[in-house]
């Protein structure tokens, strides 16, 4: 063997003497985690009037956090730069009331869920399109698009020729697309309060969004608005809403998982729902 080939045996041979005595690199101890929503989709999460976040979510987070013994710092930002953001370093944790897609765990990982939701149109009250076939009833379907194929053609034919507004970047915009953005103009909004004004003013005929946040909006509105048509329930928008994480931290998603998990056994998910929903967002 040449000196060359010796010295680099040797430097090798150190080398991995090194990598046996240091072990596996030690996982990261989590003294502070950042969380990010958008402070605009009440009531999952709100900016009340000093600037501070509430809310749902921002009280779900407080739980959570003491449970898992670190200090949370909220943060509000873009609903549509998050995903990005997140994987970006910029803060740790997504949580508004982000739905756990199998499209979207390709780029992140997921806590459990910690609610789950149906979703619906809206309408002004004095609409000719309020109160259309199956309001005030849940249909189920599958991500596929199955299960109320009768109730999805009412609606088209109802909505035909009409404006329905989206929040851009969400699940729902990708269903009001493919089922209606052949017999209607769909108008995407950043953020849901923008679109909600457009409906009030009558700038577009139709919203479609989460129904818990329609339910809140119902109530702020300068005009009566109403749910029209069936709320659309299942596992088409996915299994719930749930935490958006990088998939590098698993060690994180796993203190997350357990503290969902005690939340939901020891009712406090359910308390908070009846809170800020008036009814139980369980899943």
């Amino acid at each position: 063997m040449s000196s060359l080939s010796r010295l680099r045996a040797s430097v090798l041979a150190s080398l991995a003497a090194v990598s046996f005595l240091a072990g596996p690199a030690a996982a990261k101890e989590w003294k502070t985690v950042t969380i990010t929503l958008e402070g605009a989709y009440a009531p999952w999460n709100l900016t009340n009037p000093d600037g501070t976040l509430g809310g749902f979510e921002p009280e779900l987070a407080a739980y959570l956090c003491e449970h898992m013994k670190v200090e949370c710092k909220l943060v509000a930002s873009d609903w549509d730069s998050m995903i990005t953001s997140l994987n970006a370093g910029k803060f740790d944790v997504i949580m508004d009331a982000m739905s756990i897609t199998e499209e979207r765990q390709k780029i992140i990982d997921f806590s459990v869920p910690y609610a789950h939701t149906h979703a619906a149109f809206a309408t002004l009250n004095d609409s000719d399109l309020a109160g259309v076939e199956g309001t005030g009833t849940v249909v189920k379907m599958l991500p596929d698009y199955s299960g109320a194929d009768a109730q999805i053609e009412a609606m088209r034919k109802a909505f035909e020729g009409k404006t329905i507004g989206i929040q851009a970047a969400t699940v729902y915009a990708k269903f009001i697309y493919d089922k209606f953005g052949d017999i209607a103009t769909v108008r995407e909004f950043k953020t849901g309060a923008k679109r909600d004004l457009d409906l009030e003013s009558g700038r577009i005929d139709l919203a479609f969004d989460d129904a818990v946040y329609l339910k809140a909006a119902f109530e702020k509105a300068g005009a009566p608005m109403g749910f029209t048509g069936p709320e659309i329930g299942g596992t088409i928008f996915g299994i719930g809403e749930g935490l958006g994480l990088r998939k590098a931290d698993t060690d994180l998603k796993a203190m997350f998982d357990k503290a969902i998990e005690a939340a939901l056994a020891d009712g406090t998910v359910a308390t908070l729902s009846q809170k800020w929903f008036k009814t139980d967002v369980t899943p």
